[in-house]
């Protein structure tokens, strides 16, 4: 890849200079999602309805949704179809639109296209998923998309929060689950939301986490993590919801340094990695 005044000349030249892109990871990703749709003769799309600059990293609407030109396969298209399109399916759900369909870099869409197939593959999902926890999983049940046990519900959050992906299985342990945040070109920014009680009662219940670390998790670029850690810590201390083990996921590229960072950052805090 391009770096310095080259990087910057394939920027402009692709239609993906943006002044959002605050590190070079950001700016290689963007610029391989536009090489990306300009390989496949993609339209290219714009940056909103109020701002119709192209931008070299989406796809025209409605062409994008039509098509569904943002997913790799046909299995992980009939997927979207199901999972997305279907109003009785996505009820209760949080898909960001036309940013599902319009957006290369959206992780949104880049859960699709990562779980997809493994949705319609179980025992393929099995091996896989068996072979990245090292034995902790034998067998995948089932793979749900922006899953909550219960939006606002103070069995567990209370909040919004909601897994990208969720795995449901049977292992050593019993039954289980993996509750998964996908990331591609976030930095983690963008603000916190408010603490509330509820977030410390289950920290304390996990007993995963330093005491004298815990403020460290109240802020930018922790907190986000932190919720999502709560909400699996929730489900599994949750009796009646019938898990036996669980497990927290955070998925990002290698290259995506403001995730890594973060990840380190947040490891520090732990003084248990089981959930």
């Amino acid at each position: 890849m391009p770096n310095g005044n080259s990087l910057r000349t394939a920027l402009s030249q692709h239609c993906v200079n943006e002044t959002v892109d605050k590190n070079d990871f950001q700016r290689r990703a963007r610029l391989l999602q536009a090489l990306w749709r300009e390989e496949r003769n993609l339209p290219i799309g714009q940056v909103s309805k109020r701002n119709l600059r192209c931008i070299g990293s989406s796809v025209a609407m409605p062409y994008a949704q039509e098509k569904l030109a943002n997913y790799l396969t046909e299995t992980i298209r009939e997927v979207v179809r199901a999972e997305v399109l279907d109003p009785v399916k996505r009820a209760g759900k949080v898909y960001t639109k036309p940013r599902i369909f319009d957006n290369l870099l959206s992780s949104q869409p880049l859960c699709f296209n990562l779980f997809g197939e493994l949705q319609r593959d179980l025992p393929l999902a099995s091996a896989v998923l068996g072979a990245l926890t090292d034995g902790r999983l034998t067998r995948v049940t089932a793979i749900e998309f922006e899953h909550s046990p219960g939006r606002g519900d103070p069995r567990f959050t209370g909040d919004r929060s909601a897994f990208d992906v969720f795995v449901e299985f049977e292992g050593p342990r019993g039954r289980g689950f993996l509750g998964i945040e996908v990331k591609y070109h976030e930095n983690l920014k963008g603000g916190t939301s408010k603490d509330n009680d509820r977030y410390h009662e289950i920290a304390d219940a996990m007993g995963a986490f330093d005491p004298t670390r815990r403020g460290r998790l109240l802020g930018e670029p922790l907190q986000q993590i932190w919720r999502d850690h709560l909400l699996a810590g929730s489900l599994r201390l949750d009796r009646p919801s019938g898990y036996d083990d669980g497990a927290f996921l955070f998925l990002y590229p290698a290259q995506n340094l403001a995730c890594a960072d973060a990840i380190g950052e947040y490891a520090a805090c732990l003084t248990n990695k089981d959930s």
